[in-house]
């Protein structure tokens, strides 16, 4: 029996959850065939196969975490010749060689006698016919405790939606336990609530506040959008944010702990709150500085729709240098964010309320925003943060005089 065992799936992460095998028992197994979906700290991937061979045993479960070093899968037979090249351990695992071409599962091959040699035992056989569905929409049923076998799914090809899993469960029976109920803390949920604390206790917050009149950039963001181009207030937000930091670049930088340090950087890698089912999410746009209003608002749009989705990898949620979060799609005025490990501010945008205000000497119905800035105080102080804070609020008052709409 030859196992394989969990590789480093990229930056040092040393565990990883089973959410689901795409092998059994019996199976004969080509190179580069998914074997498993696991979930990271970061990430859901497909776990590719490093030999052709058959699967002698599985050695974990799905919703088991498992140390990266440990065997998860024993090949009774496997052709080494055709073993996939090594990858070099900091490099995200999305796939050993070239890509394989999706099809039915292969057919079983007959067993030959049970090997000799010692390995772990195997604790888990999977169901075979499993239901069409995205490795994120599996991962939610999980979670949620949905059984994928009884839904009919309704997206392309009868696969099994996000919106199918969210309907079904609110339709189950809610077990009364006159008690208290746990959820394990995993992947993405487990990570952020580490990171989160480790920055609450580590940089001294400070967080202002500025309610500006944003009507002339909703105006704005409704002409973009009449003529047909994507435009969203966000995207605006993220505009004047990156014209804000070319003014006070201390807010673009970093602590160097080892060195004691402050490193600033040139670049803008703006990252953007997104809230998943698997938990808080912030991947980033590289270079966000140098995009157009109507460039940076497509690439939010898709860097939300990618975390959603699932499919977000390592990569994108590393080496962010200032980010966004939008709690006024939740309805909410303010907030004190706290900062992404390794940044030194964050921008929390409110909702957009329809208030009176002073304009042009008399009160009328204005659009009105609050923004939050909290920063880290070694690296910015109290002066930066106000002067950073209100370059975005004059962009936003009056955003044509600024923005290149190209």
């Amino acid at each position: 029996m030859k196992d394989f065992a969990l590789p480093d799936l990229g930056e040092g992460l040393t565990e990883s959850e089973i959410v689901e095998w795409h092998v059994a028992v019996g199976d004969q197994v080509t190179l580069n065939q998914p074997l498993a979906d696991v979930e990271t700290a970061k990430a859901i991937v497909q776990l590719p196969s490093p030999f052709e061979g058959v699967i002698g045993a599985l050695y974990a479960e799905p919703g088991q975490t498992v140390r990266v070093g440990a065997p998860i899968v024993g090949f009774e037979s496997a052709d080494v010749s055709t073993a996939a090249p090594i990858v070099e351990r900091n490099a995200v695992l999305v796939g050993y060689g070239p890509a394989v071409e999706s099809g039915d599962r292969p057919k079983r091959k007959a067993r030959s006698a049970p090997s000799t040699a010692s390995a772990p035992s195997p604790v888990f056989t999977p169901p075979r016919g499993a239901a069409l569905s995205t490795p994120p929409v599996r991962k939610l049923a999980h979670d949620l405790g949905v059984d994928l076998e009884r839904l009919a799914g309704s997206g392309e090809g009868g696969a099994v939606t996000r919106e199918d899993v969210m309907s079904a469960a609110s339709v189950q029976p809610v077990r009364q336990t006159g008690g208290e109920r746990r959820t394990p803390i995993k992947g993405v949920r487990k990570a952020t609530a580490a990171a989160m604390v480790a920055s609450a206790f580590t940089a001294p917050h400070v967080t202002e506040f500025l309610t500006v009149d944003v009507t002339r950039s909703s105006e704005l963001v409704g002409r973009v959008k009449a003529g047909g181009e994507r435009a969203s207030m966000l995207g605006v937000v993220a505009k004047a944010l990156c014209l804000a930091v070319a003014r006070n670049p201390s807010v673009n930088s970093r602590w160097d702990e080892s060195s004691q340090d402050i490193v600033e950087f040139d670049s803008v890698n703006l990252g953007i709150a997104v809230a998943t089912p698997r938990g808080l999410m912030v991947p980033n746009i590289p270079d966000a500085q140098a995009l157009a209003l109507g460039e940076l608002t497509a690439a939010i749009a898709a860097l939300a729709e990618t975390a959603r989705a699932g499919q977000t990898t390592p990569a994108a949620l590393s080496g962010g240098t200032i980010s966004i979060t939008n709690v006024g799609v939740f309805g909410i005025d303010a907030g004190t964010p706290i900062l992404n490990p390794g940044e030194a501010a964050i921008l929390a945008m409110g909702a957009v309320r329809r208030l009176p205000w002073e304009f042009e000497g008399e009160i009328a119905l204005r659009d009105v925003m609050t923004l939050s800035l909290s920063f880290d105080h070694r690296l910015v102080d109290g002066e930066q943060g106000a002067r950073f804070l209100t370059d975005i609020g004059r962009v936003l008052v009056d955003p044509a005089t600024v923005l290149t709409l190209v």
